[in-house]
């Protein structure tokens, strides 16, 4: 390499040093703000984090003190008292406090379940539960016509909920008087083979009460 040549490649470095001593003069400040805002954000992350996470254990610790009640009134006034931090702790929370509530006022628990059936900020999975509890609650207060109709919604669904509200259209066709129907779509439930042994267990106690001839499931009893 000539003299020249070395002398302008020397030049061209200091040149480029220049430039990005310039550049980082101008805006050197933005990658100072950039850092700070990266080691602000994961601190502000871990500091929710914490604070979710001291908040969920100190609903929990409020749900067992109210649990450990004598009775099963005082207990659903201790949950009842309970601020849930989010929706879907309050979801849980109106289900054990419904749970309950069922013994000694059957229609409040079955009010309270309702509710949390119909309100949309709380997840499908509370509201399936809520309904099939509110149905099902003896003395609930609730007509057969609205307890068939909030339960075909439910059937419509996938999986274990769509056969947890046939069951209970079944026995709401007992309860009318329709045997044949009850034992029709009791038939499907031991034949359908998402039906858990448990359900297919209860089924099967109904076709026999009912009188009805139980299916060939192919399972060996």
């Amino acid at each position: 390499m000539s003299d020249t040549d070395s002398f302008i490649e020397e030049v061209t470095e200091e040149v480029r040093r220049d430039r990005l001593f310039a550049l980082m003069r101008r805006y050197g400040w933005i990658a100072v703000l950039a850092v700070i805002l990266i080691v602000g954000g994961t601190a502000w992350n871990e500091w929710r984090k914490a604070q979710d996470r001291a908040q969920a254990e100190a609903f929990g610790d409020a749900i067992l003190g109210a649990l450990e009640a004598g009775d099963r009134a005082a207990r659903a006034t201790a949950l009842s008292d309970i601020d849930a931090p989010n929706q879907g702790a309050g979801g849980v929370l109106d289900l054990l406090t419904a749970a309950e509530q069922t013994a000694g006022s059957p229609q409040e628990a079955a009010a309270r379940l309702l509710s949390l059936a119909d309100s949309e900020a709380i997840a499908p999975v509370y509201r399936q539960i809520a309904t099939l509890k509110a149905v099902a609650l003896p003395d609930s207060g609730l007509d057969v016509d609205e307890r068939r109709s909030r339960l075909q919604g439910l059937a419509l669904a996938n999986g274990l909920t769509r056969l947890l509200a046939e069951e209970q259209l079944a026995l709401i066709d007992v309860e009318t008087g329709d045997s044949a129907a009850a034992l029709e779509r009791l038939t499907a439930i031991v034949k359908d083979a998402e039906a858990t042994v448990s359900l297919r267990r209860r089924a099967t106690q109904v076709i026999v009460a009912l009188g009805g001839e139980l299916p060939d499931t192919g399972q060996g009893g």
